[in-house]
């Protein structure tokens, strides 16, 4: 009675684990899925040139909008351009100009798994703005900027401009502790910041030339020219290192099979091993009747002597 008492409760525990550890099996792997579909990938993000610039005209009084990127691409991605010609109405007839031409010009974004990494190289560069057609507002031999994060180091910049630069037609010689002030009577006025980079925790950025300009050029309908011009501009965000999966049967930390561990009611415990020494659990038991044996032979013994005597 005992017995099927027990049994009868222990087969539906020992079934109810078995039901538990399926339906958490397949939870727990997608809670490893999850986590790992939610970490960070990074960022990265370049462009050669990237301009802000209101244009007012002679004969309107309204400001037109420069707003134009050339070359700017986010990982993973590249672009090779050597010259961006843009348009703006009520400019020389509506003809389009070159703002930018350069003998190479180059953009470059890549993200993996541990790393974020964003270049530019520019070699020859021409910028012109509208109204200037003749005249170069700068003109730069080489320009390089890089930013490079990646998982586990913190993330680094780099910012250069190499060889002669010719501000409005006039040499100069750029200052890395401080904007240089470029004026030309008639033309106007240029402030330039050279080689600016940032970085934090997380993230870098580098830009190799940015340029503050006033000008007045007075020429092709353009009465002025203000705003500013970025060259060479590289950007990234550090990828987040992957999760630990806890949920990993193979990991030490993770608990053990609950089925296993489900003890049934009723079953008796386990037996002692005592193969080694030739004993089993039905000792005590031989032992005592050995004893009840031997008393029962001694006392026959015992009596017979007695009727002898």
């Amino acid at each position: 009675m005992n017995s099927h008492t027990f049994r009868l409760p222990a087969r539906r525990l020992a079934t109810l684990a078995t039901a538990t550890a399926l339906a958490a099996g397949p939870a727990a792997v997608a809670g490893a899925g999850t986590a790992h579909a939610t970490t960070g990938h990074g960022r990265a993000t370049a462009v050669v040139l990237r301009t802000g610039l209101d244009v007012s005209l002679l004969d309107k009084a309204v400001n037109v909008p420069l707003a134009v990127s050339l070359n700017q691409v986010q990982a993973p991605q590249n672009a090779d351009r050597t010259a961006l010609t843009a348009t703006l109405d009520g400019v020389d007839g509506g003809k389009p100009f070159n703002v930018l031409g350069a003998d190479a010009a180059a953009a470059k974004a890549t993200v993996t798994a541990g790393r974020a990494e964003a270049s530019v190289h520019l070699a020859h560069a021409r910028l012109h703005l509208p109204g200037l057609p003749l005249l170069s507002l700068v003109e730069v031999d080489t320009v390089t900027s890089k930013a490079t994060c990646e998982t586990g180091k913190r993330p680094e910049a780099s910012a250069n401009v190499l060889g002669a630069v010719t501000v409005l037609g006039r040499r100069v010689t750029l200052s890395a502790g401080g904007p240089t002030d470029v004026r030309v009577p008639g033309v106007g006025e240029v402030r330039l910041d050279l080689s600016r980079r940032e970085t934090t925790s997380t993230s870098a950025a580098a830009v190799a030339l940015e340029l503050k300009v006033s000008v007045n050029p007075l020429k092709l309908n353009v009465a002025e020219v203000e705003g500013t011009l970025t060259l060479a501009k590289a950007t990234c965000e550090t990828p987040q290192a992957p999760a630990t999966d806890r949920s990993d049967p193979s990991d030490p930390a993770d608990p053990g099979d609950p089925v296993s561990d489900v003890k049934v009611q009723g079953a008796p415990a386990k037996e002692t091993k005592l193969a080694e020494t030739g004993g089993s659990s039905a000792t005590p038991y031989v032992a005592g009747g050995a004893l009840v044996l031997v008393a029962a032979g001694g006392g026959a013994v015992f009596l017979a002597r007695r009727r002898r005597s």
